[in-house]
């Protein structure tokens, strides 16, 4: 529904950047009752790209000329009376690693930086037929390794709360590109963290949702439920929007789960009064940064006052390191390995680091492997078979300087490679349960930290109804950031 507010100001607001920090069902909702164009949006989000981005470079490739004949054939739909998607007249911009018509896609790789794809990836497709209006695409890092969004094609892209800082990654180009009023909506994707890291660093909503949930018909390991594509927004009810019509079945991809997309397109709303939620301690002895954990544990109370039943437990995630980590690495010397030896100097450092360990794993490593993630998988639903949720940080450290590739230490312990400050995620990513980041407060320094609720197996509408709650409660999301 139309919020008093938007609809009392919209006369002052369509030619200003106000308008770009409308959710996206308001948008939506002015558009159908004709109140705003498609044009008009577009119009309002290009100006605002033009004056934010340069600051942050979020968006990397932008097509102003391709998403104005988009939008005038939306309006003339529209005209013409046309039925109308869940997303009509949305602007958005896609992830640089998802191939898209027509519009180069570089993959953050300077072997990329000139590819134009012949076709859309399937979740572009339903993007489209949902009525969105394509603008460009945002940036990642090289091949989406590394929660930390930087590359040699376009640079880095900036924190908004303080452009000194990261990011996040590999979602990063979106999470800023979505803080910063620049689209209402962007597609991500999640192997070790890839869009919740970046919401909290960014003070946005990222969704990693159950395995199957957004279908990849291309994905090279069609069994493998370590990556799974998924949705951003600026809200909890935005993201649900958006997943409405990227989530369903699709007979090409054997993972694919069987409810269409619009079942995510109910009501929000539910009463958490008795629902019990298992509150993280250390997860095994995983360090945290003392800021990240004050900030969550300050939001305890906030689950309290909504009935739950909230205590401190936690799953056993033993094995999840030598799992996580073999599994990664085989998959990125399978998709990389062969490049990477013909273009050795093309490739990072970290990225030909896990290729060749890729590389020297046998077979008995990879089986060890996959019974270790079994073992996970089955030790962490037999947990959640006392709680409906686990509650952890999204991140084990705030945003950090961007010109660090990644942190060397947390909270004085060393680390072992670059993706071991994002274990809070990755713990997650093993088990593959359906996993949400939501705005929970600001550091002493004003930078964002983020909250991981954790649902049970494929129950990513529950996931979607706890973090709404939370989310209403607090409001934290709403802060804006100065760069705007």
């Amino acid at each position: 529904m139309l919020s008093c507010v938007a609809a009392a100001s919209l006369s002052q607001s369509a030619e200003k950047s106000e308008l770009c920090f409308l959710s996206a069902r308001e948008l939506a909702g002015l558009i159908r009752l004709k109140k705003l164009s498609a044009r008009e949006v577009l119009a309002a989000h290009l100006k605002q790209i033009e004056r934010v981005n340069p600051k942050v470079n979020a968006i990397v490739t932008l097509v102003p000329e391709m998403a104005a004949e988009a939008a005038k054939r939306a309006d003339e739909l529209q005209a013409h009376g046309a039925t109308l998607g869940p997303l009509h007249g949305l602007p958005v911009a896609h992830k640089d690693l998802v191939e898209t018509q027509g519009i180069r896609t570089t993959f953050g790789s300077p072997l990329f930086k000139d590819y134009v794809p012949k076709e859309d990836e399937l979740i572009v497709q339903r993007i489209k037929r949902a009525g969105a209006i394509t603008i460009g695409k945002t940036n990642t890092p090289e091949f989406g390794a590394g929660s930390q969004t930087f590359n040699t094609v376009f640079g880095a892209t900036r924190n908004p709360y303080d452009l000194t800082k990261t990011c996040g990654g590999s979602s990063g180009g979106a999470a800023v590109a979505l803080a910063c009023g620049m689209i209402p909506i962007a597609d991500g994707s999640d192997m070790g963290g890839s869009l919740r890291n970046p919401a909290a660093f960014c003070n946005v909503v990222g969704f990693r949702v159950s395995p199957g949930r957004v279908p990849n018909p291309r994905a090279l390991f069609a069994w493998s439920t370590l990556s799974t594509a998924g949705p951003m927004a600026r809200s909890v009810s935005d993201l649900a929007l958006l997943l409405s019509a990227i989530a369903g079945p699709d007979a090409q991809s054997p993972l694919s789960l069987p409810e269409p997309g619009d079942s995510f397109a109910r009501p929000l709303d539910r009463n958490l009064k008795g629902v019990r939620i298992a509150w993280f301690k250390d997860l095994g002895g995983v360090p945290f940064d003392p800021r990240v954990r004050a900030v969550v544990d300050g939001q305890r109370k906030v689950f309290e006052s909504l009935g739950c039943i909230v205590e401190e437990a936690e799953p056993d995630f033993s094995g999840a390191d030598f799992a996580f980590k073999t599994l990664r690495a085989w998959n990125s010397a399978a998709t990389q390995g062969e490049r990477m030896r013909a273009n050795r100097s093309a490739y990072k450092d970290t990225l030909v680091q896990e290729i060749e360990a890729g590389f020297r794993l046998s077979g008995a490593d990879v089986a060890r492997a996959e019974n270790l993630h079994g073992q996970i998988w089955r030790r962490f639903q037999a947990f959640l078979g006392s709680y409906e949720y686990f509650v952890l940080p999204t991140t084990q450290v705030a945003p950090f300087d961007v010109n660090q590739p990644y942190p060397l230490e947390v909270n004085a312990a060393k680390l072992d490679s670059y993706i071991d400050w994002m274990k809070s995620c990755w713990y997650i990513s093993i088990v593959g349960n359906p996993a949400i980041s939501v705005p929970a407060g600001f550091t002493p320094e004003g930078l964002p930290v983020g909250l991981q609720i954790v649902g049970r197996n494929q129950a990513d509408f529950s996931v979607l109804q706890l973090a709404y709650a939370f989310e209403q409660a607090t409001l934290v999301g709403r802060k804006r950031p100065g760069v705007v």
